[in-house]
């Protein structure tokens, strides 16, 4: 995908923290990062943020005392003192009941003879900000609004991020050539309903909400901490952009990242610069820099890198420490962030990896975490972290910038950093819930179940690359070892604790793509302009005036309706939903010639699947893929060609984004809960079963069903 910036609206008003842009570049990590988010910041928040996390920190212990005695208590006895959540992105029942029966995962074997085993019901679809956001509100997906990673701009048919949207401030300062907004930001995460943990913080019940995905911007809640995960950008805006620096290729963009061509001069030196976001205070093209240079010592085959006040030694093949920098924006303001580098070649030729820049949590400019001050508490404990939401770099893996053992390295030091921060923040819950989501499970078979799938495309051949066979069952173990460090500290025998290891979803292989805007145009739904045969990516071909429907995100066709979409080409109503049904059936059973087998199993018109006030926001149809298939890459990029069918030859070879049924997660708990025979629980009934295990009586509005109920 082209990382290309497109034009940015309201240009006057762009400082990180106040706006909010998606341009057709962003897709998160699963089509390739891009670089269209822009959160931007006034001075005010720039000024005051490390101010006014001081004073929370020093009036917290105050706010605590007064919220004890303002708050009302449950209005039954709770049947537990603490509930430990553990969530593993991605733990897959099939791998791991296989693992369980040859005498693997003893930790998790425990748990399930303690109180039990089900497979647990995602949402539809099976993404992860659709079902955590279901988990969260015990909600289906028609009451909280987030049916994707992206959904579609009605106005201009190009792809927003679903989950967050920001404004920009009211006021601004014209000073010289620089224009600074003085106003308020507004801030405001697009997900709905009312999550579990606001709910028990009414009733003095505290909770721990560490990395649980869509919860940015950090929203408060009375008497917990949060720190965010999932959609928290990179500093330039993105959702993860590296940089790669190479003295033999080319420079460009590349598919999540840029490229930059560097030379060594006759010192042994590389001079370079990393780049960041628009300076918010100038606007137009011009990008915040921050000057490098590399003393490179071949024989050594190492480096000394100098960048701002910082000096580090880099090696080969491996990772630096986090590395604090400042972008100089004017008016004696900076803008701060962390990245780590790699040195991956000294001679003959010579390369470096960037990762992308992170808020720093030390410093947050961002709404990371509730209270602000959280991740600065954090950051004083274990030092600088992770803060992206898809911290694990997938699309320089992808683009072959670093390598699996590179990959690998950063995602396991991504999961020691929230696992320090997870048994930090359990010493200091010994009440209410704490609940952390590790993810490095999901990106982990996201990239390596290509080497357990021996017809995959993209498997590589070698002796080399045999090891990697045992990479996704590694994870599984290594994750199986964490939670026997969690009953050590919590005791899974304790009537009052209840533990719980849940994933959202499962995980199959990913082989073939299927491009279904290339479908729709040649079943004549979706209409090119006179004289073209295809689209360029994000649908600049489509003529949307003649056009009846076109398929954007990871398994969605939205209907071109009028009063809805802004060329709307079919009515609202029966029309519209006889389209729907249509599609959907025309789709269902649809079969991949080429290797004589079904690739979608069952399409699902939207409307027949859950009801509730957001399903403005749903697409009309929702797909669901066989194992095996999914989105192509093309066609998620709003690119209309004559290829359907494709094989999927990216490192990126798991996905889950298929048919629901055939992806379910996992729950382990020390508690028995009530489930009817034959029949698995649901991702949406946590919330009510954790309402109702502190004594906290569900609403009537929630989807989900208590467990403890009879």
């Amino acid at each position: 995908m082209n990382k290309k910036q497109t034009p940015l609206k309201n240009l006057a008003t762009i400082i990180l923290f106040v706006g909010f842009l998606v341009t057709p570049s962003i897709a998160l990590g699963y089509v390739g990062p891009g670089a269209g988010v822009a959160f931007l910041s006034t001075v005010f928040v720039l000024i005051t943020t490390v101010f006014v996390a001081f004073l929370g920190l020093l009036f917290w212990p105050f706010r605590q005392v007064y919220l004890r005695i303002k708050q009302k208590r449950p209005p039954l006895p709770p049947k537990v003192k603490r509930a430990v959540l553990v969530g593993l992105d991605g733990l897959d029942p099939d791998i791991a009941e296989k693992m369980m029966s040859e005498g693997h995962l003893p930790n998790l074997r425990l748990l399930r003879e303690k109180g039990g085993f089900h497979r647990l019901r995602t949402t539809y679809p099976a993404m992860s900000p659709v079902a955590w956001s279901s988990f969260a509100t015990g909600v289906h997906p028609a009451k909280h609004g987030i049916f994707d990673f992206l959904t579609r701009d009605e106005k201009t048919y190009l792809p927003d991020l679903s989950s967050a949207e920001i404004g920009s401030a009211g006021t601004v300062i014209k000073i010289g050539k620089y224009h600074v907004p003085v106003g308020k930001p507004v801030v405001k995460l697009l997900r709905k309903s009312v999550p579990f943990w606001q709910i028990l913080g009414k009733y003095g019940i505290t909770s721990s909400i560490l990395r649980v995905p869509i919860t940015f911007p950090a929203v408060p809640f009375e008497g917990g901490t949060m720190l965010s995960a999932m959609c928290v950008p990179d500093l330039k805006g993105s959702q993860g952009s590296f940089t790669y620096y190479s003295s033999a290729d080319s420079a460009g963009d590349s598919i999540g990242g840029e490229r930059v061509a560097v030379s060594i001069d006759e010192s042994h030196e590389v001079h370079s610069f990393l780049e960041g976001p628009i300076n918010p205070l100038t606007g137009g093209d011009n990008r915040l820099k921050i000057p490098f240079t590399l003393s490179i010592d071949k024989e050594k085959e190492s480096a000394e890198l100098e960048i701002g006040d910082e000096n580090h030694t880099l090696k080969v093949n491996e990772y630096s420490p986090w590395v604090p920098i400042a972008f100089s924006m004017g008016l004696g303001m900076k803008l701060r962030g962390i990245v780590r580098f790699r040195l991956l070649e000294t001679s003959p030729d010579f390369r470096l990896y960037a990762s992308p820049i992170n808020v720093d949590p030390a410093r947050p400019i961002l709404p990371i975490s509730h209270p602000i001050f959280f991740s600065v508490f954090l950051s004083k404990l274990m030092g600088p972290f992770a803060t992206l939401g898809l911290a694990e770099d997938t699309w320089a893996l992808n683009e072959g910038v670093i390598d699996e053992d590179a990959f690998l390295e950063q995602a396991w030091d991504n999961h020691a950093e929230r696992e320090s921060m997870f048994f930090e923040m359990l010493d200091r819950t010994p009440e209410g819930v704490i609940t952390c989501v590790f993810d490095g499970s999901d990106r982990i078979q996201h990239m390596f179940m290509r080497f357990m799938d021996d017809g995959h495309p993209a498997r590589p051949t070698g002796e080399k690359y045999q090891k990697y066979e045992a990479v996704i069952p590694d994870t599984y173990s290594r994750l199986d070892e964490m939670l026997g460090k969690v009953y050590e500290k919590v005791g899974i025998d304790d009537p009052e604790t209840l533990v719980l290891v849940l994933s959202d979803h499962g995980f199959k292989t990913f082989r073939r793509g299927i491009n279904l805007n290339s479908w729709l145009h040649q079943e004549g739904y979706l209409v090119l302009k006179e004289g073209a045969t295809v689209s360029r990516e994000w649908f600049q071909d489509v003529d949307w005036s003649r056009t009846r429907a076109f398929g954007l995100g990871l398994g969605g066709i939205f209907l071109n309706i009028k009063g809805r979409e802004a060329q709307g080409f079919i009515e609202e109503g029966a029309e519209a939903d006889a389209l729907a049904t249509e599609i959907a059936e025309r789709l269902t059973g649809m079969r991949d010639e080429e290797l004589d087998t079904i690739g979608i199993r069952t399409a699902y018109a939207t409307k027949g699947l859950y009801k509730g006030p957001y399903m403005d926001r749903a697409p009309d149809v929702i797909v669901g893929y066989e194992a095996g298939w999914r989105a192509s890459w093309n066609g998620v990029r709003g690119i209309v060609n004559e290829v359907i069918f494709d094989d999927n030859t990216k490192a990126w070879s798991g996905d889950h984004c298929i048919d629901p049924e055939l992806v379910p997660g996992v729950l382990f708990s020390n508690m028995p809960f009530n489930v009817e025979e034959g029949t698995d629980p649901a991702i949406v009934d946590l919330a009510p079963t954790l309402l109702e295990l502190f004594g906290v009586k569900p609403p009537k509005y929630m989807d989900g069903r208590s467990l403890l109920s009879a």
